[in-house]
């Protein structure tokens, strides 16, 4: 099984290494995404685009939930192999893995019977209402293989094996980019055909995510029913709270194309060609958190503290030199993205912005990333819960409105920014207090009362202020 590698060596040196590959998966996934709208678009119906709108607010919502468990296990892992117990990161990948697998099963079978509501809920309407159901209809079901893609993946990073994790996400996107065009064209399925490939990823992600585990970092133990039971608490201390800072994104991204759909059909669909442009332009941002979370863990586990400043500092530095890449990037192709998405009027604008000034706002969101992962790794997973909400709740609602009040549906893009900004500010102020209340006393807060202690924490944290 592997050694815990970053005890040593050059931070920078391994927050880059780690974000790249986890990057690159990222991005093959994101990728098929985007060719996913450019395909949808050569169909020339506004209503099919406008639903893969609707429906990725509800997937980002269902994938949250995989996120926080990966995150637990992932940090969980990466502990047990800092403080040299290679047998107990073994039982931990297990278990967690089981759990996960269980709850996503439950998950989905609610999601499922409930997507109707899901998508009135966010304001499709008619034929599109019709079309986002559909569509998710056939994605939602395989929720529990996404789970074990993804949490297969973080355990991997957590031994960093970054490479392998990365060769699972760029298997499962070769394979949606092979069945797309086949599907959607070929066999002339459209919306389904899509839904279908994106189904069969999933499947492929969850085998080549577990295959390397079993092959180079001595496998999975059999769930024994005391010992999942003696490992529930630690998993549910990080995985319930990561849940919970998961889904405040997709709540808040559901706010957002509410307030878009008051501008219409077209507002929408420019929103859905910004949320699918994002993700694969700012990838390595998006992998900040689970490529900083195993050096942050391991180190943690062991007790160098100096090493977990020290990745702070060097992965704010990453962040601003990412997103100042992406940005200009962005704005030298904004004229190329717009005709390829055949796009004019308030689509153009939208997209045009987002290729300005909004890009550069990214750094913000980054900051949250890398904060979340220092909370999760430090024993602190309910800071990025309180953040998380509060960034997109407080930090959206009436920034959106006030932007959309003022500038229309533009307004709408600024004000998700802007809220961005401040809550990114107060994360990194938090993470600060947070590195040096656990150095101090060098312990993860266990047992009852955790979430009482914490929001006491965070609420002393804004009266010092």
């Amino acid at each position: 099984m592997s050694q815990a590698r970053f005890l040593q060596g050059n931070l920078f040196h391994h927050v880059t290494v780690m974000s790249l590959t986890s990057s690159v998966g990222l991005m093959a996934i994101f990728a098929v995404d985007f060719v996913d709208m450019i395909f949808i678009s050569m169909l020339g119906k506004d209503e099919l685009a406008a639903a893969i709108g609707y429906a990725g607010a509800i997937l980002f919502f269902t994938t949250s939930f995989n996120i926080g468990v990966a995150i637990a296990a992932g940090a969980l892992v990466a502990q047990a192999l800092g403080a040299g117990d290679k047998e107990r990161a073994r039982q931990r990948a297990s278990n967690a893995l089981t759990v996960g697998f269980m709850f996503a099963a439950v998950f989905a079978v609610a999601v499922w019977f409930s997507l109707d509501i899901l998508v009135d809920l966010i304001g499709a309407r008619d034929e599109t209402h019709g079309l986002a159901v559909h569509y998710l209809a056939i994605i939602v079901p395989t929720l529990p293989f996404l789970l074990l893609g993804m949490a297969g993946g973080a355990i991997l990073r957590a031994h960093g094996d970054a490479r392998r994790a990365m060769m699972s996400t760029i298997i499962a996107g070769l394979v949606n980019a092979v069945l797309d065009p086949i599907l959607i064209f070929g066999l002339e399925l459209e919306l389904t055909g899509a839904a279908l490939a994106s189904a069969a990823s999933r499947f492929a992600i969850a085998f080549y995510a577990l295959l390397p585990i079993f092959r180079y970092h001595g496998g999975l133990s059999l769930p024994r029913p005391l010992q999942l039971f003696k490992d529930l608490p630690p998993i549910s201390a990080i995985a319930f709270p990561a849940i919970l800072t998961q889904l405040a994104t997709p709540v808040g991204q559901a706010w957002v194309t509410r307030s878009m759909a008051d501008y219409g059909e077209d507002a929408v669909a420019g929103m859905a060609v910004v949320a699918r442009m994002s993700p694969l332009a700012f990838a390595t941002i998006f992998a900040l958190s689970g490529a900083v979370g195993p050096i942050v863990g391991q180190n943690y586990g062991a007790g160098r503290f100096d090493r977990v400043r020290t990745t702070l500092r060097e992965a704010l530095l990453f962040t601003a030199l990412v997103v100042g890449l992406a940005a200009l990037a962005l704005f030298l192709l904004r004229e190329p993205i717009v005709r390829l998405f055949e796009v004019d009027g308030i689509a153009r604008t939208l997209i045009f912005l987002f290729c300005g000034p909004l890009a550069l706002a990214f750094f913000f969101n980054g900051v949250l990333f890398v904060t979340n992962a220092f909370f999760n790794n430090l024993g602190r997973p309910f800071y990025s819960t309180w953040m998380n909400w509060g960034r997109h709740t407080l930090g959206t609602i009436p920034f959106v409105w006030l932007g959309s009040t003022y500038f229309g549906a533009p307004g709408v893009l600024i004000g998700q920014a802007a809220g961005g900004v401040v809550f990114g500010i107060l994360a990194l102020l938090m993470v600060r207090n947070v590195i040096k209340d656990v150095e101090l006393h060098h312990e993860e807060p266990k047992g009852p009362g955790l979430f009482q202690r914490q929001a006491r924490q965070v609420i002393l944290f804004f009266a010092r202020r």
